[in-house]
């Protein structure tokens, strides 16, 4: 079993604009640089078979270059359920529709439908046991932030491994864009 999801990786240059955000809140792990990315469809834990059903079913997925612009924070979980702080990505049909070919492409590899509400964002810090008024604190601080916008030319495949000190994500398959 290998533990999947297809999504567009952040530059450098946006995730480096974005560090200063990743401080100030007691209780997150915030994740690095490299770990950095809009996740278009988890897939969660694969057989190897589906895994390679999967990846080819995201090689035929047809796509321009899309732009990427980041706005504002949030966090998903309220009050003391708080799990994970974020940066909003601005909705675009080119982005949802893109979105939708990596739904598709899951369900034709034999995945189960992903029936929860799509929000893209890149997750900042993961929380564990993070104090609600601060989480709120460093949000209403940092809720007008813009990144500069980006052209995202590629999406990939990434396996998901769990470590001592958060996840680490490999790229198995890179799928250009255009």
């Amino acid at each position: 079993m290998i533990r999947l999801f297809a999504a567009i990786a952040i530059p450098a240059e946006i995730g480096e604009s974005l560090a200063p955000l990743q401080r100030g809140l007691a209780g997150a792990r915030w994740a690095p640089l490299e770990n950095l990315h809009i996740t278009l469809r988890f897939a969660g834990e694969v057989a190897e078979p589906r895994a390679d059903d999967l990846a080819a079913e995201l090689s035929v997925i047809a796509a321009a270059p899309l732009a990427i612009r980041l706005s504002g924070v949030g966090m998903f979980g309220d009050g003391a359920g708080a799990r994970a702080v974020w940066a909003g990505v601005e909705a675009s049909e080119p982005l949802s529709r893109l979105r939708s070919r990596c739904e598709t492409a899951a369900r034709r590899a034999g995945l189960k439908a992903d029936t929860r509400a799509w929000r893209p964002h890149l997750t900042l810090a993961y929380l564990r046991a993070a104090d609600p008024a601060r989480v709120a604190a460093w949000i209403q601080a940092h809720n007008l932030i813009k990144a500069p916008a980006f052209t995202a030319r590629a999406f990939g495949l990434y396996s998901s491994w769990r470590a001592e000190k958060g996840s680490i994500y490999r790229l198995e398959r890179s799928y250009a864009l255009g």
